[in-house]
């Protein structure tokens, strides 16, 4: 059964510009293991976290730390969630997160439905 869909969209650009004026942010918004990644694949990383937040009902409190989204070789990328999103998923009976990211044209999106 779905239980929440969730889609975002990120300029690449700007993003990263907002990145570089604001370099703490890269470690607030991002793991260590998303935090060196290419521009354009940080970027999708963002806005899979946020699709992932809006498939959750966006509830305050989420810790961007809480969600990694890993490279799966010949794969689609995988959800590893923790500490707070894990609790909303549990919450919500959520057992999967289907995720989708591209890249192309200076823009990067991501698409995430929650199953149960």
């Amino acid at each position: 059964m779905i239980i929440g869909v969730g889609i975002d969209v990120v300029d690449v650009a700007r993003f990263m510009a907002t990145l570089e004026r604001t370099p703490a942010l890269r470690e607030r918004l991002f793991t260590e293991a998303e935090r060196d990644l290419p521009p354009a694949s940080i970027a999708a990383r963002f806005a899979a976290k946020e699709a992932i937040a809006k498939a959750l009902g966006a509830p305050g409190g989420m810790r961007w730390h809480d969600a990694t989204v890993h490279r799966v070789e010949g794969g689609a990328p995988v959800v590893e969630i923790r500490g707070t999103v894990k609790a909303r998923a549990d919450e919500l009976g959520i057992a999967t997160f289907h995720l989708s990211i591209s890249h192309d044209a200076g823009i990067a999106s991501a698409m995430v439905v929650a199953e149960g």
